[in-house]
């Protein structure tokens, strides 16, 4: 990512296109330093107080607007002189970063295969190299096989590197509720400060935004600010930018402008060496059998293999040495069949927050275009993902009858026969159920 520096000469090269001349530049900014760039706001030292009063009243406004020109948000600026820099920084209390804690989602705790050496490479490489080796990376790959945990240890090799950095993390259903939030409270300024001044900007979960128009143009600013200042990207995502159907042609081009490399499910060799790592940092030592009869039966991804170690942690303390009898009771409890079936009101709140519309409406009597497209979709997907009876369905519409539900479903299987797009969104959608459950 770009230095305070690459950013302050960025502003110096500006105020020279602007008129300024290199005897005015060597005078008043050569013993000018950026101290920090903060959140609507830059720090300046310059030696004594007679630079500064000029340095304000002479440069002040054309410096912020060379900064407003940058980052898309007005700043303020504050000049120090001489000592005042060393109380300054006394006073200063280090920002907090929106990085969660995540024990154990680092480099060094990823088990590395065949089905993930690229992915992990690359993130290796951009938290060497911040901002400059590829961005934005993104990771693409079903859910559970390791997205969050390379996002995440990047994050913290990052910030053990430089804590000073800045860095935000935000899953993209997370970043539509604030943003939806901050409509309705008028607090847009603040959402957008949240994420432009970031030095490190982690998305998890990037699908969840698609289909919807206001918050991917909020995103897309959010990130060119970021990207034409030279700060990392890493996004993650369920499926490649041109899998995400109802995603912007300029944020998919974005997307795929940098580096792109997915994870696939581990295979059987590397499923063993997770199995063992993960049991051996919980404390539990398996026989080579049973890591090798938990390999072959638990293929799936690794969110289930944990779900498998952790029930077999509870069956050895109460029943003592594991067997591949044991692994057989786990894996009926942890992963039932390996078949999610979907609630109702999941299908519903999924389908209404990819449309945009209010959970109560779509179960509703509300007739507009869009409101009844998305009551036709979620009926659709009840009835494929659940096999729930038509009355059963109806009852979850207000009691409608089972001849509205049956023409609902027959509407939208015709659209998706004919419109490639209803097909995408339907295909998102349900992606988007899926992920919530895997997550």
């Amino acid at each position: 990512m770009n230095s305070l520096e690459d950013i302050w000469q960025t502003v110096i090269d500006a105020l020279t296109k602007r008129g300024v001349t290199p005897t005015a530049i060597n005078a008043w900014f050569s013993d000018c330093q950026p101290v920090e760039l903060g959140q609507r706001q830059i720090v300046l030292h310059t030696p004594n107080d007679f630079k500064r009063r000029f340095i304000l009243q002479r440069f002040e406004s054309d410096i912020k607007e060379v900064l407003s020109d940058l980052f898309a948000c007005e700043f303020d600026i504050l000049v120090l002189a001489g000592d005042e820099i060393d109380e300054y920084q006394e006073k200063k209390k280090p920002e907090n970063d929106t990085l969660p804690e995540a024990l154990g989602y680092t480099f060094d705790r990823f088990i590395v295969g065949q089905s993930n050496k690229y992915a992990h490479a690359a993130a290796v490489a951009v938290s060497k190299n911040p901002g400059k080796a590829y961005n934005p990376l993104f990771i693409y790959g079903n859910s559970g096989l390791g997205k969050t945990h390379l996002l995440m240890a990047i994050g913290q090799a990052i910030r053990e590197n430089n804590p000073a950095v800045k860095i935000g993390y935000v899953k993209g259903d997370d970043f539509t509720n604030q943003m939806v939030q901050s409509l309705r409270e008028s607090t847009q300024e603040d959402f957008r400060q949240r994420y432009r001044y970031l030095d490190l900007f982690l998305v998890d979960d990037i699908q969840f935004i698609s289909g919807k128009q206001g918050v991917q143009l909020e995103f897309f600013h959010t990130f060119e600010t970021l990207y034409q200042a030279g700060r990392q990207i890493v996004i993650t995502s369920d499926r490649p930018p041109m899998d995400i159907a109802t995603l912007e042609d300029r944020l998919r081009s974005r997307f795929e402008g940098g580096l792109m490399v997915d994870i696939q499910p581990p295979d059987v060799e590397t499923r063993m060496a997770i199995i063992r790592n993960k049991a051996q940092g919980l404390g539990l030592l398996l026989s080579d059998d049973v890591v090798t009869y938990i390999a072959e039966k638990v293929t799936a991804n690794i969110r289930q293999i944990e779900g498998v170690i952790h029930k077999l942690i509870a069956f050895n303390q109460m029943d003592g040495p594991i067997t591949t009898a044991t692994v057989d009771r786990a894996i009926a409890d942890v992963i039932r069949g390996g078949v999610y079936i979907p609630t109702p009101e999941v299908i519903i709140t999924e389908t209404g927050r990819y449309f945009d519309i209010e959970e109560s409406e779509i179960r509703g009597q509300r007739r507009s275009k869009n409101t009844a497209l998305a009551r036709q979709v979620a009926m659709y997907l009840i009835r494929t993902l659940t096999g729930l009876s038509l009355e059963d369905i109806g009852k979850e519409f207000d009691n409608r009858n089972h001849s509205t539900v049956i023409t609902s479903i027959r509407k939208v299987e015709e659209l998706i026969r004919s419109d490639a797009d209803m097909s995408g969104i339907v295909r998102d959608i349900t992606s988007n159920i899926n992920a919530k459950h895997d997550r």
